[in-house]
């Protein structure tokens, strides 16, 4: 997906919003007023959310709206679902993410379905924002793939 400059004066902000984190992995990530969460490494026992989990919830709760949207304005039920398995690896300057956005649209035929979701991937602010990597798929499935912890070394 090709990035589109950005026209502030054209596209005023709608909204915004600040999320801090402070001290680093092990300790919290917040938004001032509203959501305050514990955050640790996904590499220890601690608990906490990490990046890892932030990333797919962003891209699932993002795609997932989107699909509303475009299922209302279709007068279809909302029956979307979307699963993002997000994968940590390293690379060669230290680490990167794998992300795989897994979405089912029950009661929908496939040539519907994948044309909804070509259509939620260019609408979608996050999709848009995560696009340009080869690192990022956003697939239509039937079924959802089983999610396995990776074992520790």
């Amino acid at each position: 997906m090709q990035a589109m400059p950005i026209d502030r004066e054209k596209f005023p902000p709608l909204y915004r919003t600040v999320a801090n984190n402070d001290d680093g992995l092990e300790s919290r990530s917040y938004v001032p007023g509203g959501l305050d969460v514990k955050t640790s490494t996904p590499l220890s026992a601690a608990p906490g959310a990490n990046p890892e989990q932030f990333v797919g919830l962003a891209l699932s709760t993002c795609l997932n709206a989107t699909l509303e949207a475009i299922e209302k304005r279709r007068d279809l039920p909302h029956t979307s679902q979307v699963h993002t398995i997000v994968e940590m690896a390293r690379d060669r300057r230290g680490f990167q993410f794998y992300v795989t956005a897994e979405i089912r649209l029950p009661g929908v035929d496939r040539q519907t379905a994948e044309a909804m979701v070509t259509l939620a991937e260019s609408r979608c602010p996050v999709a848009k924002l995560l696009g340009g990597s080869e690192n990022v798929v956003v697939k239509l499935v039937d079924d959802f793939t089983p999610v396995e912890p990776v074992a520790k070394a």
